[in-house]
């Protein structure tokens, strides 16, 4: 028994080293270096081999600057006190430095990374996506009262925040966010979530156990073709305003896109024309948008310009003025700038237009989403009803 004992432990031993070795011979190493300063001074920094790829910039790092500063020379027993003591605090730098390393490669978590600031992590994401994730940051942040960490992000956290945005306020006007606010702000949330764990952030998909909130099926509005006309014929009291709202219907550009557009992103179109040639703002996707020649006289576009279309038109122009230009054109509809997206697609469709033509056209990744924008052409419908008659023709 005690030779069986003896030849376990041994095989342990020999597990645990042959694991080590794994670990020091495929990791990357971390040393720590430094480099001289002046008025005789050294400065650390750790120095990555074969480099180390930060998860959050995609970035490869190979050198780190540890703001640790030690003598050259010590001349006393001071300076040398200093020195060990400083020398120790950057080897405790390197060796957690070095530990995370190892504990990504091997899937370990990150207990450090566990009690890091989520909203910190947050808020620097923003910039890399559309406005609506900035939204959905805010709310998210009230809901936590502005404090978070990675290790409290799990299923019972997540079902609150649903409950909260069933019933959350809007954020820059009086009274609640409607039902389909509600869930795309939750849709988005969980796919940060899905980011968070397929970067190792958090520990659990927790996405397999959340349940979405359904949207409401609405009556979406959209300009008729006579009130198309009304609208193109009234003065604007910001003529940027209109000529934007007018090229929107006309392209199905997304006010994101319009506040973006510059000159030098029409281009001649390979079937003939000019396209908008751009990176979507909300898909941060690469589309060519096809431009008729009214659109392209409407904007009085030349190939000599630079900058931006529309430029000094402001986002928030798009609430009150525009809404008091819409009300003096005699249109009673709640429009909104999408509406003008949406009077694109219903109105293509109308014309009898393929409808894999006007996918393509406003750009969707999915023809259902396409056919969410075309559930209601009054032309086909009243077509469609003269097809079924008790009368024998002829």
């Amino acid at each position: 028994m005690v030779c069986i004992k003896a030849l376990r432990i041994f095989a342990a031993k020999i597990s645990y080293n042959h694991l080590i070795f794994n670990i020091m011979s495929e990791c990357k190493t971390v040393t720590l270096r430094t480099r001289p300063l002046k008025k005789g001074m050294l400065s650390f920094y750790l120095d990555y081999y074969p480099g180390y790829r930060d998860q959050e910039t995609m970035k490869t790092i190979r050198h780190e600057g540890l703001n640790i500063y030690i003598y050259a020379n010590p001349k006393n027993q001071r300076e040398r006190d200093f020195n060990a003591a400083m020398s120790e605090k950057a080897e405790a730098i390197r060796c957690r430095r070095f530990e995370a390393i190892v504990n990504e490669r091997y899937d370990f978590f990150d207990k450090r990374k566990y009690k890091a600031d989520f909203l910190e992590y947050y808020r620097k994401q923003l910039r890399k996506h559309d406005q609506k994730w900035g939204f959905v940051y805010q709310h998210f942040y009230n809901f936590v009262h502005g404090k978070c960490t990675f290790e409290e992000i799990d299923v019972d956290l997540c079902n609150k925040f649903r409950e909260y945005l069933l019933n959350a306020k809007q954020l820059r006007r009086d009274g609640q966010i409607s039902r389909n606010s509600a869930s795309g702000y939750w849709s988005t949330f969980r796919g940060f979530l899905k980011i968070l764990y397929r970067n190792r952030m958090i520990k659990t998909n927790v996405n397999d156990f959340l349940e979405k909130i359904e949207p409401e099926d609405v009556a979406k509005e959209y300009l008729s073709v006579e009130e198309l006309y009304c609208l193109a014929e009234t003065p604007c009291k910001i003529p940027v305003l209109k000529t934007a709202s007018l090229f929107s219907c006309l392209t199905s550009l997304r006010l994101s896109d319009i506040l973006s557009l510059c000159w030098e992103e029409i281009v001649d179109f390979a079937a003939g024309g000019k396209c908008v040639h751009t990176i979507t703002q909300k898909t941060k996707t690469e589309d060519i948008i096809p431009i008729s020649d009214e659109a392209l006289e409407l904007i009085g576009y030349s190939p000599e310009k630079k900058g931006l279309v529309f430029k000094g038109l402001k986002r928030s122009w798009t609430q009150q003025p525009m809404k008091e230009w819409i009300r003096s054109a005699g249109i009673t509809k709640n429009i909104t700038f999408h509406s003008y997206r949406r009077t694109y697609a219903t109105l293509q469709a109308a014309a009898g237009t393929d409808i894999r033509t006007i996918q393509s056209n406003m750009a969707h990744k999915s023809i259902t989403t396409t056919q969410r924008y075309m559930k209601v052409v009054d032309s086909n419908k009243r077509e469609a009803t003269t097809k079924i008659t008790l009368t024998r023709k002829g």
